[in-house]
């Protein structure tokens, strides 16, 4: 015992109890506020999955043409495609997907967007110039040029619009008045990558090909990220006999646009021209592989198997390629002449039959007819 001395009650219990009071509250107010807490090994409130935010449709549209001016075409599309269905009154959007779609080849469906613009907005400037370029592109050259005019009734100084209408001038063989609307719209916009290369495509049906191939030189300093001005380009050396030049340029174009079937036909009909028909072939195949709905590659393929006499391997492309909406006269008449070739006449008249229609004076479809006469 300790003598004259009274024993102390320690002091340390109340500061440990406002510590763990402290440390409780603590804990109760990270609870509170979603904290987790697993790094103490306690169990703490589950936060929810996060989930992607939805992307506005302006948003969409400035990302749409983003791809576009990079080259991403299929991106592009995708993205234009997707502002149509969650604002299928945005004009503008129809309009540009049906321009990619018909650069891409798929002319039916491009035709259907554009008009599906100007059926939102007809007094939209780009609207009616872009369905002037995408009727243009399937034929109809009166409709086309309706449009263009129209276009340029609702803004004079469209570069765009003049340079769409100079190659439907161009397509109707008024190559006059085509260099004329063409030099009209490079005066308007000397930046106008339309603009140059429709001037191109005028000089190169006025039979220009060097002139030609500077105003498509031109376009692509502009834009080099899209692969129909090399096509252009790459047809263009292809009129002058250059197949090693028109060669590199539609490579140039498989480059830039992987996914652009159009890209692939071009050179497989460069190496069908010089009978180099497998690798042809492969080129054929990329471009059915690019876009499985993309008609003329079939007709292409069959062309190869045709002229190396493998009639049965091409009478399935052709008959693909016709299903898919191909109108040219050759694949009906030489799908006639491969059955007419395997000695089945009665499968060869209605597609020889069908070319007639196309071209009474087709000479090589009466040659089958006449070969089966008798059977």
């Amino acid at each position: 015992m300790y003598i004259g001395t009274t024993p102390r009650r320690s002091r340390r219990w109340p500061w440990l109890l406002l510590l763990v009071l402290l440390l409780a509250l603590a804990l109760w107010y990270l609870r509170s506020q979603d904290f987790d807490l697993g790094f103490l090994g306690l169990p703490g409130r589950e936060r929810p999955t996060p989930t992607p935010t939805e992307i506005s449709v302006k948003e969409r549209m400035v990302l749409a043409d983003r791809f576009f001016d990079q080259g991403k075409i299929s991106e592009a599309i995708a993205e234009y495609r997707r502002v149509t269905e969650l604002d299928p009154s945005n004009s503008t959007a129809h309009a540009r997907l049906g321009r990619l779609l018909t650069l891409r080849g798929r002319y039916k469906e491009g035709l259907r967007a554009a008009q599906r613009a100007v059926e939102i907005n007809s007094e939209d400037v780009e609207n009616q110039a872009i369905l002037g370029m995408v009727l243009d592109w399937n034929g109809d050259y009166d409709a086309a040029m309706e449009a263009c005019l129209k276009a340029i009734d609702l803004d004079p100084n469209d570069a765009t619009a003049y340079a769409y209408l100079a190659e439907v001038y161009a397509d109707k063989g008024r190559l006059d008045r085509a260099l004329q609307t063409a030099d009209k719209a490079v005066s308007l916009d000397g930046s106008n990558v339309y603009a140059y290369r429709n001037r191109g495509y005028v000089l190169e049906r006025l039979g220009d090909y060097e002139g030609a191939i500077l105003e498509y030189i031109e376009a692509i300093a502009l834009q080099p990220n899209l692969a129909y001005l090399y096509l252009s380009l790459g047809r263009t050396y292809r009129a002058l006999g250059d197949y090693e030049g028109a060669i590199d340029e539609f490579m140039k174009a498989t480059v830039v646009d992987p996914d652009d079937p159009t890209s692939h036909d071009s050179l497989g009909q460069v190496y069908y021209t010089q009978q180099e028909y497998e690798q042809a072939i492969a080129q054929f195949r990329k471009a059915a592989a690019a876009d499985p709905e993309f008609a003329n590659a079939y007709g292409h393929l069959g062309w190869c198997y045709y002229v190396q006499r493998r009639y049965e391997d091409a009478i399935p492309q052709f008959e693909k390629a016709i299903s898919l909406g191909a109108t040219a006269i050759e694949f009906y008449y030489e799908l006639g002449l491969s059955y007419v070739y395997i000695g089945d006449c009665e499968q060869a008249r209605p597609w020889l039959e069908r070319a007639l229609e196309i071209d009474p004076y087709a000479e090589p479809a009466l040659q089958g007819l006449r070969s089966c006469e008798g059977q």
